[in-house]
């Protein structure tokens, strides 16, 4: 027994209709951890965990095709190009650290920032591993 093509076309069109036309519910959890400032019209701001580089990572080439050192002044960030200047504000004592971005994060980390231990020791969260933090976009070239 065959199916007419009318009544398949019928099926296929509703299946797809209500496969794109059905709103996506997306949980709390599902949420990325990085979101706009709405008060910052000029510049681009994000706020989210940061961690810092494991020691086994220093000595290895990162995306950008650079040596990783923890002695640098550098992070890695999904949601921007590498080569990036950012200010990085630990919310809970208020120092900050400008850095370059120039790696990536894994796909499945929510953090948006994952620095180097140097500028992990400036920002003051060694002993905890993770902090709350304000990223500011600064720009593609370094800060004078």
């Amino acid at each position: 027994m065959t199916i007419p093509e009318t009544v398949r076309r019928f099926v296929f069109l509703t299946v797809c209709s209500f496969l794109f036309l059905t709103p996506i519910q997306v949980s709390a959890q599902d949420e990325p951890v990085v979101r706009k400032d709405p008060t910052e019209k000029s510049r681009r701001v994000f706020y989210g965990l940061a961690s810092y580089y494991s020691n086994k990572f220093n000595g290895r080439k990162t995306a950008s095709g650079e040596i990783f050192s923890q002695k640098k002044m550098t992070c890695a960030c999904n949601v921007l190009p590498l080569g990036t200047w950012v200010k990085v504000t630990n919310l809970r004592n208020g120092r900050s650290v400008i850095v370059k971005t120039n790696d990536r994060i894994h796909p499945k980390v929510r953090r948006v920032v994952d620095l180097s231990r140097v500028a992990a020791e400036k920002l003051g969260y060694i002993s905890r591993g993770l902090t709350r933090v304000k990223v500011e976009v600064i720009g593609r070239k370094p800060p004078e």
